[in-house]
C-alpha cells in the first residue's frame, strides 16, 4: 500500500477509535500490538540513552578531558531537559496528536545523537545531550499515553507490563551495550547506533501507530507554567551538581557563565542561591497552576490528579525509585573501572546482571499481580531493591569480589523489574482515559526529575565523600612527598577516580618509585569507600519509596472498598 493511502487509512481509524477525547472505543484498535511494538522500540531508544552513557563515562572523561562536574552534566543534562519539558510535551501531544509528537521526538533524538557522536569537547557533548533530552521529552509521554488510550481491560494491564518491563530492562541493558561498543569500537558508537535504530522506529510510526489525542484544552497556553517549572527544576539540579566544584556554602571556585563572573567580593557560593531560587520557582509554579485551574484556563500540571491517592503516593514512589536507580548507575561504573580495574566490557557484563533480573521479573510481574495485587508486587520489588542496594554498598566498601557484586545486582534487578512493571499501571489505574496525557506526563516528569536528581545527588555525595576518604586512605603512605600525594588526590577527585587507571597503566614507576603500588592501592581503597557512601545514600531513597508503595496499596484498598 502506498504510504499516503496508508496514512489516510490510519487517520480514518483514528477518527473511529481514539480521536475523540471524551469517547471510549467500542472495539479495540486492531493493530494495537504492532503499535505497542513500535512504542516500545521508541521508548527503548531513550531509556537506553539514559544509562548507556554511564559505562562509557570513564573513557569519555579521558578522551575529552572532563572533570567531575562535566561528567555529572553529561549524565544529568539529558534528564534535566527531559524533566523540564515533559509536562509541556504531554500537553502538546494531547493537543496536536501523540503520533505527531512521538515522530518529532524521534527526529530530534536522532539529531542529538548525531551531534553527540561528533562532539569535540565537554561543551559540545553536553549541548548535544540537551538536544537528545528535548527529543526524549516528546517521545516518552506520547508512548505512555498512547498505550493508555489504545488498550482496555486485561490488554491494558498486559501492555503496561510490557511498557514497564522495557523501561526497567532497557535501563539495565544500557551498560552492557555501552561496554561492548566502547571496548570494541569507540565511545562515539553509543550515539552512532541510535541513527539506524531511530530510522526504523520512524518507519514503524508511519506504518502502525495511530493518532490519538487527549482532553480538549481549556483557554490559553500555559507558557508561564512551562518557564517557572523549567527554571525551578533546572536551578535545583544545577545547585546539586555544581556543589562539588563551587562549594555547598563557602565559595571554592568562581562561577563563570558566558563571560559573566560571580562577584569576587562575595564569599558565599552560588550553590545555596541556586537551590533556594529553584525551590522558590517550583513553589511559584504550583501556585500558578492552581490559579490557572481556578480561573478556568489551561494548566500545564493538573493538580486535581493528585487528589487520587494512588496517583500522588505512586508518584512519590516513582521519584525515589528513579533517584536510587540513577545514582547507582552513575557511581557503580566508575567504581568498577577505576577501583576494581575492570574493562568497559567486563563492567557492562557485571551491570547486565540487573538486566537479567529486571527482564525476568518484569515479564512475570503481571502473573504475580494476579495473586497479590499490583501494589503488593511493587512493595515486594522495592523490598528486594533496598536489600540489594544495601548489600551492594557493603560489598563495594570492602572492595569485594565481582561475583558478590553480581549477586547483589541480580537481587536489585529482580526488585527493579517487579516495581517498575506494576508501578505505572498502579499509578494511572484510577486516572480517566481522557486525562491520560496529563497523568502519564506528570508521572514521566516525576521519574525524570528523580533520574536527574539521582545523578546530581550521587555525584555530590561521591565528591563530598572523596574529600575525606581518599586523603585518609593515602595518609598511610609515608614514603612519597606530601606535595606529590596532594596532586594525586586532587587529580583523583577532579576526575571522579579516572586518574587511577592512568597510574595503573603507566609503563614506568615515575616519581612514586617503588611506592607506586601502595599509592594506587590507597587511592583505590579511598575511592571505594566514597562510592560505598554514595550507594548507601541511594538505599535511603529506596526506603522512602518502599514507604510510598505501602501507602499506594492502602489507597488502592480504599478505592476497592
Amino acid at each position: 500500500m502506498p504510504m499516503g493511502r496508508h496514512l489516510r487509512s490510519i487517520d480514518r481509524v483514528e477518527r473511529i477509535v481514539v480521536s475523540d477525547a471524551t469517547s471510549i472505543p467500542a472495539q479495540p484498535f486492531p493493530g494495537r500490538w504492532k503499535a505497542l511494538a513500535v512504542l516500545a522500540a521508541g521508548l527503548s531508544l531513550i531509556v537506553l540513552d539514559g544509562t548507556i552513557v554511564g559505562v562509557a563515562l570513564p573513557t569519555m572523561i579521558s578522551a575529552l578531558d572532563l572533570n567531575l562536574t562535566d561528567a555529572q552534566w553529561v549524565n544529568a543534562i539529558y534528564n534535566v531537559i527531559f524533566a523540564a519539558l515533559l509536562l509541556g510535551a504531554g500537553r502538546l501531544g494531547d493537543r496536536v496528536g501523540r503520533r505527531t509528537t512521538f515522530a518529532a521526538g524521534v527526529v530530534l533524538f536522532v539529531g542529538g545523537s548525531l551531534l553527540a557522536a561528533t562532539a569535540s569537547g565537554p561543551g559540545s557533548l553536553i549541548a548535544s545531550r540537551a538536544v537528545q533530552g528535548v527529543g526524549g521529552a516528546l517521545v516518552l509521554p506520547s508512548t505512555l499515553s498512547s498505550v493508555n488510550s489504545l488498550f482496555r481491560g486485561k490488554d491494558r494491564a498486559a501492555a503496561f507490563g510490557v511498557w514497564g518491563a522495557v523501561m526497567s530492562g532497557m535501563a539495565a541493558l544500557g551498560p552492557l551495550l555501552g561496554g561492548i561498543l566502547t571496548e570494541y569500537a569507540s565511545w562515539r558508537w553509543i550515539f552512532w547506533v541510535n541513527l539506524p535504530l531511530g530510522l526504523l522506529v520512524f518507519i514503524g510510526i508511519a506504518a502502525w501507530v495511530p493518532q490519538t489525542r487527549g482532553k480538549p484544552a481549556e483557554r490559553g497556553v500555559d507558557v508561564d507554567g512551562l518557564l517557572t517549572s523549567a527554571i525551578g527544576f533546572g536551578l535545583l539540579v544545577f545547585g546539586l551538581i555544581e556543589a562539588t566544584s563551587l562549594g555547598w556554602w563557602g565559595k571554592k571556585e568562581t562561577l563563570k557563565v558566558f563571560g559573566w563572573r560571580w562577584p569576587a567580593s562575595w564569599s558565599i557560593s552560588p550553590v545555596p542561591w541556586s537551590i533556594a531560587i529553584g525551590v522558590f520557582f517550583i513553589v511559584l509554579f504550583i501556585v500558578w497552576e492552581k490559579h490557572r485551574a481556578k480561573v478556568g484556563r489551561d494548566a500545564l500540571l493538573d493538580l486535581s490528579l493528585f487528589r487520587v491517592g494512588t496517583f500522588s503516593w505512586g508518584n512519590l514512589t516513582a521519584a525515589t525509585v528513579a533517584i536510587g536507580e540513577f545514582s547507582l548507575m552513575f557511581v557503580l561504573p566508575l567504581f568498577l573501572v577505576n577501583s576494581l580495574g575492570l574493562s568497559t566490557v567486563r563492567t557492562g557484563i557485571v551491570l547486565a546482571a540487573m538486566a537479567l533480573g529486571a527482564f525476568f521479573s518484569g515479564a512475570s510481574a503481571r502473573h504475580l499481580a494476579a495473586r497479590m495485587g499490583a501494589a503488593g508486587v511493587v512493595i515486594l520489588g522495592l523490598t528486594l531493591e533496598v536489600l540489594g542496594v544495601g548489600l551492594l554498598a557493603g560489598v563495594v566498601g570492602m572492595q569485594g569480589s565481582t561475583w558478590l557484586i553480581v549477586v547483589t545486582l541480580v537481587v536489585y534487578g529482580v526488585g527493579l523489574g517487579l516495581a517498575s512493571a506494576q508501578l505505572t499501571s498502579t499509578v494511572l489505574h484510577d486516572i480517566p482515559a481522557d486525562q491520560s496525557g496529563a497523568g502519564s506526563a506528570t508521572q514521566s516528569t516525576v521519574r525524570q526529575l528523580g533520574s536527574a536528581l539521582g545523578a546530581a545527588i550521587a555525584g555530590s555525595a561521591l565528591g563530598s565523600a572523596m574529600n575525606h576518604t581518599i586523603p585518609d586512605a593515602v595518609a598511610s603512605v609515608t614514603t612519597v612527598p606530601a606535595s606529590i600525594l596532594d596532586k594525586l588526590i586532587r587529580a583523583t577527585e577532579d576526575s571522579a577516580g579516572s586518574a587511577i587507571p592512568g597510574l595503573r597503566n603507566a609503563s614506568s614507576l615515575g616519581p612514586l618509585g617503588e611506592s607506586r603500588d601502595a599509592v594506587i592501592n590507597s587511592l583505590e581503597t579511598g575511592f571505594a569507600h566514597a562510592a560505598a557512601w554514595s550507594i548507601g545514600l541511594s538505599s535511603l531513597f529506596l526506603v522512602i519509596g518502599l514507604l510510598g508503595a505501602i501507602m499506594v496499596r492502602h489507597e488502592a484498598r480504599k478505592q476497592g472498598d
